[in-house]
């Protein structure tokens, strides 16, 4: 998208331009969340892969918004993002 501009090409007496605008591709899930089953007090990895690398990503439980915290760790690589959620409890449910 960042190349989207008018380009040119100068001869000294003559110039052509052209207008390149980029359209971008939507970031679709190439592997989606899988449900999981934990004993209460170990951990739990929840793993996504998206279409396109450095996609921000929001992790929700329910309608709250997750942050980094001692509960829950996000990890994002490439196309790969993670919510890692330690101590699991029945209401983490």
């Amino acid at each position: 998208k960042s190349d989207s501009d008018t380009y040119s090409c100068d001869i000294g007496d003559a110039q052509s331009r052209a207008k390149l605008t980029v359209q971008e591709t939507p970031v679709l899930f190439k592997q989606e969340l899988q449900n999981e089953e934990a004993k209460e007090g170990k951990q739990v990895r929840l793993t996504c892969e998206l279409s396109k690398p450095g996609t921000p990503v929001k992790w929700m439980k329910g309608d709250t918004v997750l942050y980094a915290s001692e509960k829950y760790e996000l990890k994002q690589h490439g196309t790969v993002a993670e919510l890692i959620i330690r101590d699991v409890k029945s209401v983490d449910a």
